[in-house]
């Protein structure tokens, strides 16, 4: 994907014309492996309640048969069964607490500095991620509204075929080039010898430090995609749920797209002096891509094409968003 989660201190580094963001994980772990997933129960709300599987497959016609609306929905459900807790001190020392469907809170991540005396002088910041928000937690228009821009996001890096068509999203499985390792130092999430971490998945997963994070919150377990990345080209389950782990969490400086499309996410004073003054699809794009695509006016080929997909998939479900803020063209992307 064009934007992904990398360093080890929640930095975000560029490479070549693709933003790579990052964010840190790993650390002292004591996760238990997860459950076998047929033993999730669905969460109270469902995406279900608000797509069907016709209405999935009308949106994706030339779909790769890899991607089913069945692994979407369980994805989305079972996912939808955790919280995670991130708490930091001292600015880049990290602990997660990540509870699953019975209820149990496990430390997944907990830095080694983590109880050092000038770590604990820092005053603490906190926030949860309910997973089980995704495209549930407000009216119908407004679920509808956020995934429409979570499809338009993960259509457009996946896409292969013909421009302005909207019909070509989740058509790659991997990206076109897999001779990217995409690996990078971590202390939280080394790289295991001998596997690359090429972008993989709706949103193209890259990079050994955004597989370990992602496994720490879909399996509670960094180690699990560290050693098997290939899961998410060959697991549907886990490809989406890892597309979805990155739309509902929030980067360092960054809020959450699911955060910005609900309207959860205020600017403040820093965002609103740098363009950043409206939630809406615009934001989300400079989440996912601003240092390509953002603050350079609005004739970018890529940025409009996540726009059309946007539109097309708001129509599509029968709804409008009349205030899009779509482009991100006057917006400065975020820097770390």
């Amino acid at each position: 994907m064009k934007s992904i989660i990398l360093s080890s201190k929640l930095l975000f580094l560029f490479a070549s014309t693709m933003l790579v963001s990052a964010l840190s994980c790993g650390g002292n772990t004591t996760a238990n492996k997860t459950a076998d997933s047929a033993s999730v129960a669905k969460p109270k709300s469902s995406v279900s309640s608000i797509l069907s599987e016709k209405q999935f497959n009308d949106l994706f016609p030339q779909r790769n048969k890899f991607y089913t609306y069945a692994a979407f929905i369980k994805a989305a459900d079972e996912l939808g069964e955790v919280k995670i807790k991130i708490t930091r001190r001292a600015v880049s020392v990290y602990q997660f607490i990540r509870t699953d469907k019975s209820g149990k809170a496990t430390v997944v991540r907990q830095d080694a500095d983590w109880n050092e005396g000038w770590a604990k002088q820092k005053p603490d910041s906190a926030f949860t991620v309910n997973y089980g928000e995704f495209c549930t937690a407000f009216s119908a228009d407004v679920n509808k509204k956020e995934l429409a821009a979570f499809f338009a996001q993960i259509s457009h890096e996946t896409r292969h075929g013909m421009n302005a068509s909207y019909t070509d999203g989740l058509m790659l499985i991997h990206e076109t080039n897999t001779a990217n390792i995409y690996i990078s130092d971590s202390d939280e999430y080394p790289a295991v010898k001998g596997k690359t971490y090429y972008g993989r998945g709706p949103m193209q997963l890259s990079y050994n430090g955004n597989y370990g994070y992602a496994s720490n919150i879909i399996f509670g377990d960094p180690k699990i995609l560290l050693n098997k990345p290939e899961l998410v080209e060959t697991d549907p389950v886990v490809a989406f749920k890892a597309a979805i782990y990155f739309w509902m969490t929030p980067e360092t400086h960054k809020p959450s797209a699911h955060d910005v499309m609900t309207g959860k996410w205020q600017p403040n004073a820093v965002d609103k002096a740098h363009g950043r003054t409206t939630p809406g699809f615009g934001m989300t794009i400079n989440i996912v891509n601003g240092d390509v695509e953002c603050g350079k006016g609005d004739n970018v080929e890529p940025m409009n094409d996540r726009i059309g997909f946007y539109q097309f998939y708001l129509k599509k479900l029968g709804i409008t968003d009349a205030n899009c803020a779509c482009s991100c063209g006057k917006m400065e992307p975020y820097k770390y």
